[in-house]
């Protein structure tokens, strides 16, 4: 539904002006990225709005809305240099000072289309405060619809820090009692989403919607030397990589420099310093990089001989969808939302069987037929993508304003 009286989406860009520091975006940036570039370059009327410091949602001007995604955009990809961090950072403070006080105009612009407009809450952040969002309703009619990316801080807690399960129990409060509607990224979140739902709740309209891929698909030197391996998750426990770290130990010491490498992408979250072990990290066998642009990644992936995802609970494998996209091998643990992601590709393991994965990893070395098998069955696989999963999103919304006629 576009053009003249279609509803207003108002999409939040909380999160990302949170992040706005960050050298590279997590799994949940990098989807609140997707949907704000997709509004800015459809058709849709839309504005962006975020939570302001008392809580209240406040409408962000557009265009500087618009430009901050891009710069943002270009550093993620790019690097610092690129996006130009100090401008991008000064860009988020304007931002939330708009947001403080633009609860009214936030109003006024919803209005201004048709009936119905949807306020799209596409990250967990304040999704937890759920007072301003009923109060938005409220005021301008509009539809609530969120996105729930997984319901592992309530189903795994120990896996998650202190206090998420509290703050994720109110989050799906805050979704059961006033959404009209949800988005998850995989049947697996469904499936879990429902059970906490239970069978007494309202019949919440649940559509899944994979995500897609947008690392940058470049060309690979022609020579990297030393095999190696990639994992690219946040550094905490639920990842597992103390199950790679202590493989690489004993690889290691086996094989000396016959060993491949292990190349560890991602930032330090939650109890990473038990985790990583800083001397063998800055060997030979094991590196860390917890600032490297999408392009750069990009780069490294198309190099590794597989990727490796050993983790212990997803919501979904994007990591899987952005390795096999680059053609990349793909290792991971045998959970039902990594299946979804990796279909019939990738190789599942038991997350902790350690002799499976140590196999692997030296099947994958060389050229063996276990790896090459893989690579065949990866030749014809179309990966999900970001079109797809608005297409869904968009008819899920013109769903909603054909109901409420």
């Amino acid at each position: 539904m576009t053009g003249s009286g279609a509803p207003v989406i108002a999409l939040d860009l909380s999160r990302l002006l949170s992040r706005a520091a960050s050298p590279t975006p997590t799994g949940i940036d990098r989807v609140e990225l997707a949907y704000a570039r997709h509004l800015a370059a459809g058709e849709r009327p839309h504005c962006y709005a975020a939570r302001g410091a008392f809580g209240g949602i406040g409408l962000l001007p557009t265009g500087e809305a618009e430009h901050f995604v891009t710069a943002l955009a270009a550093g993620w990809r790019d690097g610092g240099a690129a996006g130009d961090p100090r401008r991008i950072a000064a860009l988020a403070r304007r931002l939330r000072r708009a947001a403080l006080f633009g609860a009214g105009p936030l109003r006024r612009s919803m209005r201004r289309g048709g009936a119905g407009p949807v306020y799209l809450l596409v990250s967990h952040q304040n999704l937890d405060r759920g007072r301003p969002i009923a109060r938005l309703k409220a005021m301008t009619g509009a539809r609530f619809v969120c996105l729930i990316h997984d319901l592992i801080p309530l189903d795994l807690p120990h896996l998650t820090r202190p206090g998420q399960e509290r703050r994720h129990r109110r989050r799906i409060a805050t979704s059961a009692a006033l959404a009209d509607a949800a988005i998850v990224n995989s049947v697996s979140t469904r499936d879990a989403l429902a059970v906490r739902l239970g069978p007494g709740a309202r019949d919440l309209p649940i559509v899944v919607a994979p995500l897609g891929s947008e690392l940058p698909d470049l060309a690979m030197p022609a020579a990297y030397g030393r095999p190696y391996f990639v994992c690219v998750a946040t550094i905490e426990a639920r990842k597992n990589h103390r199950l790679l770290l202590d493989l690489w130990r004993r690889l290691a010491q086996e094989l000396g420099d016959r060993a491949p490498q292990l190349r560890l992408i991602g930032q330090p979250g939650f109890g990473s310093e038990q985790i990583v072990d800083k001397p063998f990290t800055r060997t030979a066998a094991v590196t860390e990089d917890t600032e490297l642009p999408d392009a750069a990644m990009a780069v490294l992936l198309r190099g590794a001989r597989a990727l490796l995802l050993p983790s212990l609970a997803e919501g979904f494998g994007l990591p899987v969808v952005e390795a096999l996209a680059l053609g990349v091998p793909v290792i991971c643990s045998d959970l039902p939302a990594l299946r979804e992601s990796g279909g019939g590709i990738a190789d599942y393991l038991d997350p902790i069987d350690a002799a499976a994965w140590r196999q692997a990893i030296l099947d994958y070395s060389t050229e063996t037929p276990r790896r090459q098998a893989q690579l065949a069955r990866l030749a014809n696989w179309q990966p999900p993508s970001w079109d797809d999963h608005f297409a869904i999103v968009e008819r899920l919304i013109d769903d909603l304003r054909q109901a409420g006629l």
